[in-house]
């Protein structure tokens, strides 16, 4: 019974690790192609709510820290390694719960998608600005989309498992 369970977790992780993957390349391609196609701050309108936009974030979420003086990169580069190391043991802990795995998933493929830039560029780029008439939500992108789609992923899986208990 440990081999199979041991061989399922191994399968599993495979599984988890590739979809991270595939987040990063989507993330990654999606930033090459607005890079190449804008110009740092251009925005082109697509529906009546949201805009393609460029910009740069030096911060984390909502820009917090942008304006510190440049350590903030190595910091929350730092925090993406140490999250997804965490990550990854986590996931080969519980490889047979596939909400959690999934959800672990997504979070690790947009936090290395955003520690890519931030190493190859020294900031994150943004590009998906949403807005309601004068009022912007902060720009982000497809690593930030899956990292808050996994947070969900999270929440209803911790919400699924404790009314199972119950």
């Amino acid at each position: 019974m440990a081999k199979r369970s041991a061989s399922r977790g191994t399968g599993g992780l495979a599984l988890w690790l590739g979809l991270s993957a595939l987040v990063i390349l989507l993330d990654q391609l999606s930033k090459i192609a607005v890079l190449r196609t804008f110009a740092y701050g251009e925005a082109r309108p697509v529906t009546d709510f949201f805009n393609l936009v460029l910009v740069y974030n030096r911060g984390a979420a909502f820009s917090f820290l942008a304006q510190a003086g440049g350590w903030q990169r190595w910091l929350f580069t730092a925090i993406g390694i140490v999250a997804t190391v965490f990550i990854v043991w986590l996931m080969k802990r519980h490889a047979g719960q596939r909400m959690f795995c999934l959800a672990l998933a997504l979070i690790m493929g947009g936090a290395l998608g955003n520690v890519i830039d931030r190493v190859a560029y020294g900031h994150v780029i943004d590009f998906l600005d949403f807005y309601a008439g004068r009022y912007h939500w902060p720009a982000f992108n497809l690593a930030d989309s899956a990292i808050f789609l996994g947070a969900a992923l999270l929440i209803v899986d911790e919400i699924r498992r404790v009314r199972r208990q119950s």
